[in-house]
C-alpha cells in the first residue's frame, strides 16, 4: 500500500476511557466527539504523521452532574482548553501489526510526551467501494502530569478519583 492521507469515519470510532473510584471500583466514560488525520502507508506506520483532537465537552459518563464537573474548571476546564490533542513524533514497529507511536500530548495547556501502544487490525473495501483501514490503540496517562488534580481524600483512606486514566480506541480510517 502506498502512502495516503486518512480521515477516521465518524460512524465507526470509539473512545473510551476508565480511571478509579474510591481506589476500589472503576469508572466508565466516553468521548464522542474526536477526528484524527494519518498520513502514510497504514500497513507501515513507521513513516506516517498522525494528529489527534479530542472536543473535551462531548465526555460522556453516563451521570450529568459528573460530566459537568469534569468540564469544570476542577478538571478539563473546557473554556480555557477545549481540546486534546495529540501529534507524533516517532513511531517504531514493535510487533506484527503493532506500532509504539509516541508524540505530544496536549490537555489543558499541558504539553508531554506519551507513548501509546497501536494495533493495525486490517484494510478492506466497504460496500461503497472506499479503501477503509482499522486501526485500536491502547494508553494510560496521569491526570497530574496534565493539571487535572482535583480530588478527595476519603475519610476511610485513599482518594476518591485515581491518578492513571487507561483508554482504548477503535476506529476506522477511509482514504481522503
Amino acid at each position: 500500500m502506498t502512502k495516503a492521507k486518512w480521515k477516521l469515519d465518524d460512524n465507526h470510532k470509539s473512545l473510551e476511557f476508565v480511571v478509579k473510584h474510591m481506589m476500589i471500583s472503576k469508572v466508565k466514560g466516553t468521548f464522542k466527539d474526536f477526528s484524527a488525520d494519518i498520513d502514510g502507508d497504514p500497513t507501515d506506520l513507521t513513516t506516517a504523521d498522525i494528529t489527534f483532537e479530542v472536543d473535551l465537552a462531548s465526555v460522556d459518563t453516563g451521570n450529568d452532574d459528573r460530566d459537568n464537573h469534569l468540564r469544570s474548571a476542577d478538571f478539563f476546564d473546557v473554556e480555557h482548553y477545549p481540546k486534546m490533542t495529540f501529534k507524533s513524533t516517532a513511531i517504531v514497529k514493535s510487533g506484527a501489526n503493532e506500532y509504539d507511536v509516541t508524540g505530544d500530548l496536549t490537555i489543558k495547556g499541558t504539553t508531554k510526551q506519551e507513548t501509546f501502544k497501536t494495533t493495525y487490525e486490517g484494510t478492506m473495501k466497504d460496500p461503497y467501494g472506499n479503501e477503509v483501514v482499522a486501526f485500536s490503540v491502547e494508553g494510560k496517562v496521569n491526570r497530574k502530569d496534565y493539571g487535572l488534580t482535583w480530588n478527595v481524600a476519603l475519610e476511610a483512606g485513599g482518594v476518591l478519583v485515581g491518578e492513571d486514566i487507561k483508554f482504548t480506541i477503535d476506529t476506522e480510517a477511509v482514504r481522503a
